[in-house]
Protein backbone atom coordinates (compact mmCIF):
# COMPACT_ATOMS: atom_id res chain seq x y z
CA UNK A 1 0.00 0.00 0.00
CA UNK A 2 1.48 3.07 -0.78
CA UNK A 3 0.91 6.78 1.11
CA UNK A 4 -0.05 9.50 0.02
CA UNK A 5 1.03 13.10 2.24
CA UNK A 6 -0.72 16.23 1.02
CA UNK A 7 0.38 19.80 2.08
CA UNK A 8 -0.27 23.86 0.68
CA UNK A 9 -4.20 23.78 2.29
CA UNK A 10 -4.41 27.15 3.95
CA UNK A 11 -6.87 30.31 4.74
CA UNK A 12 -7.30 32.51 1.46
CA UNK A 13 -9.18 35.78 0.44
CA UNK A 14 -12.06 34.73 -2.29
CA UNK A 15 -9.96 35.75 -5.34
CA UNK A 16 -6.90 34.31 -4.10
CA UNK A 17 -4.44 31.24 -5.29
CA UNK A 18 -3.27 28.55 -3.19
CA UNK A 19 -0.76 25.21 -4.72
CA UNK A 20 -1.87 21.86 -3.34
CA UNK A 21 0.85 19.16 -3.34
CA UNK A 22 0.48 15.56 -3.26
CA UNK A 23 3.80 13.47 -2.21
CA UNK A 24 3.62 9.98 -3.27
CA UNK A 25 6.02 6.71 -2.03
CA UNK A 26 6.05 3.33 -1.94
CA UNK A 27 4.08 2.59 -5.29
CA UNK A 28 5.11 3.02 -8.89
CA UNK A 29 4.10 6.91 -8.84
CA UNK A 30 4.76 6.77 -13.07
CA UNK A 31 1.99 4.15 -13.72
CA UNK A 32 -0.37 5.81 -11.02
CA UNK A 33 -3.57 7.77 -12.47
CA UNK A 34 -3.73 10.94 -9.96
CA UNK A 35 -6.44 12.95 -8.77
CA UNK A 36 -7.60 15.40 -6.73
CA UNK A 37 -10.97 15.05 -4.70
CA UNK A 38 -12.67 17.77 -2.02
CA UNK A 39 -15.33 17.28 0.77
CA UNK A 40 -17.44 20.47 1.75
CA UNK A 41 -18.61 20.28 5.46
CA UNK A 42 -21.97 18.65 5.29
CA UNK A 43 -21.61 17.54 1.79
CA UNK A 44 -20.04 14.21 0.13
CA UNK A 45 -16.89 14.52 -1.16
CA UNK A 46 -16.62 15.82 -5.31
CA UNK A 47 -14.06 14.79 -7.89
CA UNK A 48 -11.85 17.59 -8.46
CA UNK A 49 -9.16 17.07 -11.07
CA UNK A 50 -7.34 13.89 -12.84
CA UNK A 51 -4.01 13.23 -14.65
CA UNK A 52 -3.07 10.49 -16.10
CA UNK A 53 0.23 9.04 -15.78
CA UNK A 54 2.62 10.59 -18.04
CA UNK A 55 0.25 13.81 -17.50
CA UNK A 56 -0.60 14.21 -21.35
CA UNK A 57 -4.28 13.63 -20.08
CA UNK A 58 -5.97 15.75 -17.85
CA UNK A 59 -9.68 16.44 -16.61
CA UNK A 60 -11.75 18.57 -14.48
CA UNK A 61 -14.98 18.93 -12.59
CA UNK A 62 -17.30 21.62 -14.17
CA UNK A 63 -16.99 23.59 -10.95
CA UNK A 64 -13.60 23.86 -11.57
CA UNK A 65 -12.91 24.22 -14.98
CA UNK A 66 -10.93 27.09 -16.30
CA UNK A 67 -9.97 28.03 -12.26
CA UNK A 68 -7.74 24.79 -11.26
CA UNK A 69 -4.98 23.23 -12.71
CA UNK A 70 -3.21 19.44 -11.89
CA UNK A 71 0.20 18.49 -12.85
CA UNK A 72 2.63 15.88 -11.85
CA UNK A 73 6.46 15.65 -12.04
CA UNK A 74 6.98 11.80 -12.09
CA UNK A 75 10.61 12.44 -11.34
CA UNK A 76 9.64 13.89 -7.67
CA UNK A 77 6.64 11.27 -7.06
CA UNK A 78 4.61 14.69 -6.67
CA UNK A 79 1.06 16.19 -7.93
CA UNK A 80 0.13 19.43 -7.59
CA UNK A 81 -3.51 21.53 -7.70
CA UNK A 82 -3.01 24.58 -8.90
CA UNK A 83 -5.99 26.72 -7.43
CA UNK A 84 -6.61 30.26 -8.66
CA UNK A 85 -9.88 32.99 -8.78
CA UNK A 86 -10.82 30.38 -5.45
CA UNK A 87 -14.50 31.27 -4.27
CA UNK A 88 -15.95 30.23 -0.58
CA UNK A 89 -17.71 27.71 -2.29
CA UNK A 90 -14.05 25.71 -3.00
CA UNK A 91 -13.73 25.51 1.11
CA UNK A 92 -13.39 21.72 1.83
CA UNK A 93 -10.84 19.63 2.69
CA UNK A 94 -9.07 18.34 -0.21
CA UNK A 95 -7.49 15.10 -1.10
CA UNK A 96 -4.87 13.32 -3.53
CA UNK A 97 -5.90 9.86 -4.38
CA UNK A 98 -3.80 7.36 -7.08
CA UNK A 99 -5.03 3.88 -8.95
CA UNK A 100 -2.71 2.10 -11.02
CA UNK A 101 -3.95 3.32 -14.62
CA UNK A 102 -1.22 2.65 -16.68
CA UNK A 103 -2.73 4.23 -19.97
CA UNK A 104 -2.86 7.56 -22.21
CA UNK A 105 -6.46 8.00 -20.85
CA UNK A 106 -7.86 8.98 -17.72
CA UNK A 107 -10.17 5.76 -16.75
CA UNK A 108 -13.61 6.20 -17.45
CA UNK A 109 -15.23 5.67 -13.46
CA UNK A 110 -12.45 9.10 -13.10
CA UNK A 111 -14.77 10.25 -10.88
CA UNK A 112 -15.55 7.70 -8.14
CA UNK A 113 -13.77 7.66 -5.22
CA UNK A 114 -13.88 3.90 -5.15
CA UNK A 115 -12.11 4.06 -8.64
CA UNK A 116 -8.86 4.88 -6.34
CA UNK A 117 -7.04 2.45 -3.96
CA UNK A 118 -5.02 5.13 -2.61
CA UNK A 119 -5.49 8.27 -0.63
CA UNK A 120 -3.80 11.04 1.40
CA UNK A 121 -4.88 12.20 4.77
CA UNK A 122 -6.57 15.46 3.68
CA UNK A 123 -5.52 19.12 3.78
CA UNK A 124 -7.83 22.21 4.75
CA UNK A 125 -8.53 24.61 2.10
CA UNK A 126 -10.77 27.86 3.56
CA UNK A 127 -11.65 30.60 1.11
CA UNK A 128 -12.96 33.89 3.21
CA UNK A 129 -15.52 36.05 1.79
Amino acid sequence: QGQLVESGGGLVQAGGSLKLSCAASGLTFNRYQMAWFRQAPGKEREFAAAINWNGESTTYADAVKGRFTISRVNAKNTVSLEMNSLEPEDTAVYYCAGRYYFSKYISTQHRNGNDYSDWGQGTQVTVSS
